[in-house]
């Protein structure tokens, strides 16, 4: 297995675009904004490595016509209707500019959803306005964890590149949520019903919740993408995952940086057949399943899942799947659940350098409940199956040391046929200490211990 290493992060950083991509004929195309006035972006082409997900990438006809994005060029005034003006004028069959070295002022929330067999080319940068009574009061709610999006992308059949930016302000939002965590923080990207389409070669930065939320989205790629973005002030920037997928199938995303401080991608309920592939991932909480069963009455579905050649730098966790108990239970005041249903089945995690990460695997059926007894006496009734570890290489942190690990079930009736194997990680003063819950131990190449360290 070829692993990202730390030099590869800050060549991530530098270029945005990591190897195994093209862009029709220059190997390894960096990812920058078209030079001239008029540019027109080649289409990239995707090449999966090292795994080939279930369905072709989506890969058009070429468009016919062109249509370029005009603005007001000031910087204050909001661009948002020539956008829209644009989207119509090329739509089913043509190809959508936004300048290289302009910026686009959004101010209004816009529902994308029309969208059908189109290219939109991005070579400036998309910034969204830091009106945050706007964007609270108008921007589009979905039905999961108080998920809000600054639009809606949806449709078939749309290819987005280009090398440009979108900004979503974060700041007044990390600023903002320190003094109120009931805020309603927008995801950079809102994805909901897209279909057959292609999202690459884009810089993504300053979201003020999650930089993309792929809802009831089919066959969708996303290749070449660099999400960066930390908080300039004492106030953290929160909940910035890079990806979370929702009622999805069919999801890949591969040859991308990310440095945020939440999930690099997490699985949401009902994603399923997700491939994950050459990500480098600093500072987050790991690449996880879930958090699934936190609403009673709800059945969360994650499986088919394939996750390799990753690596992570000083992170919480190196793969997760994180489970709430069948009881009540508050991650934080926003952040409450428990009692829901559901199963995780066939996922696989193939190939994980771990450097400065607390746990190199986490797995529990606890999340959100501070109670060890009261967890283990209110099992979740979520199966956890199938579940394969492999060829993980590297060092924890010193956070939880002596242990590299947790494999925590709440109970051995919906938990089992989980295994790591080439588990070549490393405490950071030696051994593979690992807390171990209803488990059968000889599947986990580590050392058991009844002492879980990291619980909550």
């Amino acid at each position: 297995m070829k692993f990202l290493t730390i030099l590869s992060v800050l060549a991530f950083v530098a270029s945005a675009l990591p190897g195994g991509h093209d862009s029709e004929g220059t190997a390894n195309a960096p990812c920058k904004p078209g030079t001239g006035k008029d540019h027109v972006s080649p289409r990239p082409h995707i090449v999966p490595s090292p795994k080939h997900p279930r369905l072709p990438v989506p890969n058009p006809p070429k468009r016919t016509r062109v249509c370029h994005v005009e603005t007001h060029g000031d910087g204050v005034t909001d661009d948002s209707a020539f956008v829209l003006a644009a989207f119509h004028k090329c739509n089913r069959g043509g190809h959508v500019v936004f300048r290289a070295n302009t910026t686009y002022i959004i101010g209004t929330a816009m529902d994308w959803t029309f969208l059908s067999h189109i290219d939109i080319d991005i070579q400036g940068t998309l910034k969204f306005t830091d009106d945050t009574d706007y964007w609270q009061a108008n921007s589009f709610r979905f039905v999961y964890q108080n998920v809000t999006t600054f639009f809606k992308l949806g449709g078939d059949n749309v290819s987005i590149y280009g090398g440009g930016t979108l900004d979503g302000s974060g700041q007044a939002w990390y600023d903002l949520y320190a003094a109120d965590i009931y805020i309603l923080r927008p995801v950079l990207i809102g994805i909901d019903g897209l279909r057959d389409s292609v999202i690459a070669d884009l810089n993504l930065r300053y979201s003020p919740m999650y930089y993309t939320f792929v809802a009831n989205a089919s066959n969708v790629v996303f290749d070449g993408i660099s999400i960066i973005g930390a908080s300039t002030s004492t106030h953290v920037a929160k909940n910035t995952d890079g990806w979370d997928t929702y009622r999805s199938a069919d999801i890949t995303i591969q040859n991308s940086v990310v440095v945020n401080g939440d999930d690099c991608v997490s699985f949401k309920p009902n994603s399923t057949h997700v491939l994950v592939q050459s990500l480098s991932c600093t500072g987050s909480h790991g690449i996880s399943v879930g958090s699934l069963g936190q609403y009673v009455g709800a059945y969360d579905i994650v499986e088919h899942v394939w996750v390799g050649n990753v690596s992570m730098h000083d992170a919480s966790d190196g793969a997760r799947i994180k489970v709430w108990p069948n009881a009540p239970s508050a991650m934080s005041g926003d952040l409450q659940g428990g009692g829901g249903d559901g199963r995780v089945d066939n996922v696989t995690y193939d190939g994980m350098r771990i450097d400065n990460v607390d746990y190199a695997i986490e797995i529990t059926q606890c999340y959100g409940q501070k109670n060890l007894t009261l967890c283990t006496a209110y099992p979740s009734p979520l199966t956890i199956s199938n579940i394969v570890f492999r060829n993980f290489q590297g060092t924890t942190s010193t956070h939880y040391a002596p242990e590299i690990a947790a494999f925590a079930c709440s109970s051995t009736a919906v938990c089992g046929n989980i295994y790591a194997s080439a588990i070549d990680v490393q405490s950071p003063g030696g051994g593979n200490l690992s807390y171990c819950l209803n488990q059968v131990e000889a599947n986990l190449d580590v050392t058991c211990t009844d002492t879980w360290l990291g619980f909550n």
